[in-house]
């Protein structure tokens, strides 16, 4: 239970050290060719950026970890009603679990948005979407269109 704790609590705080840890997808510059629709990402969550944001990666090195948006949910922006609630289930979701993502075109036809691969994940055979509706997240955030 503390170790779970603590894990919440790693995730949930951020510090200037860990405002961008993700480094597969660089800031600027051209994307990786391989950032592309179908392209599936595995690994471990490594960092939870916000309640639709995460970093996973094969390995403890940054410069491997893939910065993911999920496509298919639309979490409310940390600083709105119900966003820290959004992050803390989606910590909840996928602690200590190892995640499949698949890039898809967003609803702007990209595949890449800013430094984030648009994915669809999942948890084993569970979309991580569904999951985190199940806990009660309401959407709501920035592109929601009220589905």
């Amino acid at each position: 239970m503390v170790r779970l704790a603590l894990g919440v609590v790693f995730f949930l705080v951020a510090t200037p050290a860990l405002a961008d840890p993700c480094k597969a997808i660089p800031d600027k510059g051209p994307r990786p060719a391989w950032a592309r629709a179908g392209h599936v990402v595995t690994g471990p969550v490594h960092y939870i950026v916000d309640g639709d944001g995460l970093c996973i990666g094969p390995s403890s090195d940054p410069a491997t970890w893939v910065e993911i948006r999920l496509a298919d949910l639309y979490a409310p922006e940390l600083r709105e009603p119900g966003g820290a609630a959004a992050k803390a289930a989606l910590v909840r979701a996928t602690h200590n679990r190892t995640l499949t993502c698949t890039a898809v075109k967003g609803d702007n036809g990209r595949v890449v948005s800013y430094d984030r691969l648009i994915a669809t994940c999942r948890v084993g055979r569970l979309g991580l979407a569904e999951l985190m509706r199940r806990q009660g997240v309401a959407e709501g955030g920035r592109g929601f269109s009220g589905r």
